[in-house]
């Protein structure tokens, strides 16, 4: 499956979740629930994925945690803040780099109309 058809059945899935319960929940509450939604529609899903960095011979396990990897090819990273800053985005571009993934969505649950909080990352354009 390619990376643009897992994110569309994604956002079709945050769309649901978001249209039933709205802003306002714990990122945890969503995260808890996309998996579910995701897992259900046949879609391989790792949570809370350990992001190692390594430098000059040196390796940081665990330096970051992704919250959700679809199909070893999709990143996501979830929110339920007021406004998305800078460094989410960059946060979102350094998990890509650092696993060598292409796409990534930055989810923030925490907006009127789900759509003004979806984003979209792309890694390598």
């Amino acid at each position: 499956m390619h990376e643009n058809e897992i994110s569309k059945i994604v956002l079709d899935s945050c769309y649901l979740i978001h249209s039933n319960l709205g802003p306002g929940l714990f990122e945890s509450v969503y995260e808890n629930i996309l998996s579910f939604e995701l897992k259900n529609k046949g879609l391989k899903i790792e949570r809370q994925i350990p992001i190692e960095v390594r430098w000059r011979g040196l390796l940081f396990e665990n330096a970051f945690r992704a919250d959700l990897i679809v199909e070893d090819k999709v990143l996501i990273e979830l929110k339920s803040v007021e406004t998305l800053s800078k460094v989410h985005y960059k946060q979102v571009m350094t998990y890509l780099k650092l696993t060598d993934l292409k796409l990534g969505l930055l989810i923030n649950f925490n907006e009127n109309l789900i759509r003004d909080g979806i984003k979209r990352i792309v890694n390598g354009l």
